[in-house]
This record gives structure tokens, sequence and C-alpha cells, in this order.
């Protein structure tokens, strides 16, 4: 139930993201004289100071921010799995070598590393933005992909794989990772989470590109224009509120690939009674 709640909240930004801007087909910087005005049927999520529609810059947002959250993602999980997994099943002075560089990263604050990092950027698209935090967020993966190496390396198929001849980096990846995927999967969508989040901070305190439209852009000149101390409450709500059911959906999706990997944090349910026969 979980996943299917998750997924479906997820799809919905998904299509939003891909096909809503094609079907609007707005300019989301288009300006008009209708400034600050509440949600009506001409503007169904209302208008910023300048005019420009909310509702459209929240559709043309998904595409930014759901885009940098899954490029991070994506790019985190290859460091991850790389360096985990390479050196749980390594060991040694290989181990020992990625172990100290992943605790450096592990104990580095990521938020004051990211606003270092995105500061110095020559150009803050939406590329140059998505590296940045994904070089601050692979970590933690890696942790637990070593881990988990580290007790997958001494099963069964391993060691017969070991004495068949098969090459080390062809075991790593072709018989210890399949069985890691349900790892990788829950923390590919917790990075996506911590991506999203973080791209909106990021914008909402202007180091990133400000000339696209994002959930993040979107609050930054929400709290520039003041819209919480003049009421206007249509212009802050919609993209903060995108960015809470996305992170609500990926978080079900996560909770429900960890239920079935993981036995013992499956609910039990109780058989049902079966009725006697011949009762009434």
């Amino acid at each position: 139930m979980k996943i299917k709640i998750g997924a479906g909240i997820l799809v919905f930004f998904i299509l939003m993201a891909l096909l809503g801007p094609l079907l609007i087909g707005t300019d989301p910087a288009a300006t008009s004289n209708d400034g600050l005005q509440g949600p009506s049927a001409e503007h169904w999520l209302g208008t910023t100071q300048t005019g420009q529609d909310i509702l459209v810059q929240v559709v043309y947002g998904a595409r930014i921010s759901m885009g940098v959250g899954l490029l991070s993602a994506m790019i985190a999980t290859v460091l991850a799995v790389a360096v985990g997994l390479v050196g749980g099943y390594f060991g040694g002075a290989i181990d020992e070598t990625l172990s100290v560089l992943t605790n450096i990263f592990l104990v580095l604050p990521a938020l004051p590393l990211i606003i270092v990092l995105a500061g110095y950027l020559p150009q803050r698209g939406v590329a140059s933005v998505a590296v940045v935090i994904a070089v601050t967020g692979w970590a933690w993966g890696a942790r637990v992909l070593r881990a988990q190496t580290l007790s997958v390396r001494r099963r069964d198929f391993v060691e017969a794989a070991k004495a068949s001849g098969e090459r080390p980096f062809r075991i790593v990846f072709f018989e210890i990772l399949p069985v890691l995927l349900p790892v990788i999967a829950t923390s590919f969508l917790a990075t996506v989470v911590g991506a999203i989040l973080a791209e909106a901070g990021l914008s909402f305190l202007g180091l990133a590109d400000l000339s696209t439209v994002s959930w993040g852009t979107m609050l930054y000149f929400a709290q520039t224009g003041q819209a919480l101390l003049i009421g206007a409450w249509w212009w802050f709500i919609p993209p903060g509120l995108c960015i809470a059911l996305v992170g609500t959906g990926l978080a079900l999706v996560n909770f429900g690939i960890d239920e079935l990997a993981n036995p013992r944090l499956r609910t039990i349910r109780a058989p049902r009674k079966r009725k006697a026969e011949g009762t009434a």
C-alpha cells in the first residue's frame, strides 16, 4: 500500500514535469497587470507581485527541481556503489583509503559545504548545481553499501565464483551488485529527497540560477517580495507543498522497499477465521 500511494504521487509529479509545460505552453516569466491576485478562475493559484501566474511556475518548476534531484541522485549513487562495493570486497589498503575518504565527507557539514562550493561556481546551471549536491551526498550510501558488501562477500555463491576463476570486478558487479539492489534503491530515493531539498535551499539563498524557474527560486522571490508579511500565502505555499508531497511520495516508496527487502519489517497479518460450514 505504501508503495502504491508513493508511486501514485511520484507519477503525478513526473507527468506534470514532462507534459505540463507542453500542455500549458505559457511563458512562466511572462508578467501582467494582475499583480498579487489571489486564486481565481483566471489564475487558479494566483499571481506574483509582477503578475506572473503561479500555477504555470509550479508546473515548469517541477521539471527543474525534480531534474536536479534525479541527476544528483544518479551521480551520487554511482559514486556510492563504486566506493562501497570496491572497498568492501577488496579490503586491505584499498578499503582503508576509501573508508578514510568516506569518513571525511561524512563528518563535513553538508549544507555549508554545498553553499561554499555553489558560491564559487563559474556557472550556476542545473548540471553544475546537481554535481555539487552529488559530491556532498554520496558518502552515506557508500558506508551502507560497504557494510552490506562485507557481509555478502562471505556467502557461498561468491566463494563459488572465486573458485571458478571469475575476475574480481566481475564478481563485484555481476554477483554482489544484484543482491544489493534493494539497498541501492533505498539509498537512491533518499538521495533524491535530499537533493531536491538542497536545490530548494540553494535557490532560496540565491546561490542557484535565478533565471530558471524552480520551486526553490519561487520561494526565493516570494521571500524577497515579502509574501509572508503582505499575506500572499498563495505565492509560497504551492511550491513548498509540492516539495513536501514529492518528499512524502519518495519516503513512502522507500519504506515499502524496506519492508519487501527486510522480512523483519513486514507487517504480519493475522489469518482470517473461516466460518464453520452449515452455520447461518
